[in-house]
């Protein structure tokens, strides 16, 4: 076993390993908002649940394509009246948040278009993503372990010697790739009357970065 602690007999050179990938995305998300407002709580729920289901109907249509379907939050809220004392309600607001996962980008355009055709619905995004299982890490894993060994190679060339065993490889942990710069958002508080062409959307390129530390033993050089 290699002596863990450096001596002249056997010294230790430690390096850090890089690695920075650009990857197609595999999966996008969006948001979807679908609003309703009024005077009377009852019909404001009523319409609420109506466009609720229009939005999630429309998004299940596209089967396959969809990985992934959730109700994020729901919320109904009186708005009080600026005028007068007490409390008295002017109108009520209510919304629903979904999200939705596609890894068909052909689809995607369409449904995002058809989604803000329907009334009172905002859609925001996409945001495009890797897999968490997705083989771009472990690739860049892998470069970064072996820029290690080629950097501490060349440590050792310089000093005329080799490297003789490894004896610490630590993982830094993979850096999270930089947020999206926004995304696309589209508001829509009236009927669709004619129908609107799908939108042409180019994937963002992700990127995938790794790093580790490793210490090497090399053969004593002579200087």
């Amino acid at each position: 076993m290699p002596d863990p602690h450096p001596t002249p007999q056997s010294p230790q050179v430690t390096v850090r390993g890089e690695a920075r990938l650009e990857k197609d995305p595999e999966i996008a998300r969006i948001g979807i908002e679908v609003t309703a407002r009024g005077t009377d709580k009852t019909a404001v729920l009523a319409d609420l649940t109506r466009r609720n289901t229009e939005a999630l109907t429309l998004i299940k249509t596209y089967g396959e394509a969809v990985e992934k379907l959730e109700t994020g939050a729901f919320s109904i809220t009186p708005e009080a009246s600026r005028r007068g004392r007490g409390e008295h309600v002017r109108s009520y607001r209510g919304w629903v948040h979904l999200t939705a996962e596609l890894s068909d980008f052909t689809a995607l355009g369409e449904l995002t278009t058809r989604l803000a055709d329907l009334e009172w619905t905002r859609v925001d995004g996409p945001w495009w993503e890797l897999r968490p299982d997705s083989p771009a890490h472990a690739e860049a894993r892998r470069r970064a372990v072996q820029d290690a060994v080629r950097r501490a190679g060349e440590y050792a060339a310089a000093l005329g010697t080799s490297l003789a065993a490894l004896l610490e490889l630590s993982d830094t942990g993979l850096v999270p790739p930089p947020a999206p710069m926004g995304g696309m958002r589209m508001a829509f508080a009236a009927e669709s009357v004619d129908t609107t062409p799908p939108l042409e959307l180019e994937p963002q390129r992700q990127t995938v970065t790794a790093e580790v530390m490793a210490r090497f033993t090399m053969a004593p050089p002579t200087l």
